[in-house]
């Protein structure tokens, strides 16, 4: 049972990123979905939450940038993010809200 991310690097100002995060070892379907991340010195924070019917919710500071989505029948989420700003530079995690379960993080970096 795990998540896999995927999709980060390095990105200038003003640019964009698809995060993806894989399920193995187990469905979804029916969990609650979310998105954290963690810069360098700071507390890990919450992004984006993925409801089991298609309803997000997101962090203020993302807003209109990021978009959170689920494909359910392959067993992966997404992050697409745009308009990035050097403050979205962290580590980026998925996790299975229900089951508890973290995906191991993918960097993103924003910088010019």
């Amino acid at each position: 049972v795990q998540l896999v991310e995927s999709g980060g690097g390095l990105v200038q100002p003003g640019g964009s990123l698809r995060l993806s995060c894989a399920a193995s070892g187990f469905s979804f379907i029916e969990d609650i979905m979310t998105w954290h991340r963690q810069a360098p010195g700071k507390a890990r924070e919450w992004v984006a939450t993925m409801a089991p019917g298609g309803a997000t919710f997101y962090t203020d500071s993302v807003k209109g940038r990021f978009t959170a989505s689920r494909d359910n029948a392959n067993g992966v989420v997404y992050l697409q993010m745009n308009s990035l700003k050097p403050e979205d530079t962290a580590v980026y995690y998925c996790q299975d809200f229900d089951s508890t379960t973290w995906g191991q993080g993918t960097q993103v970096t924003v910088s010019s």
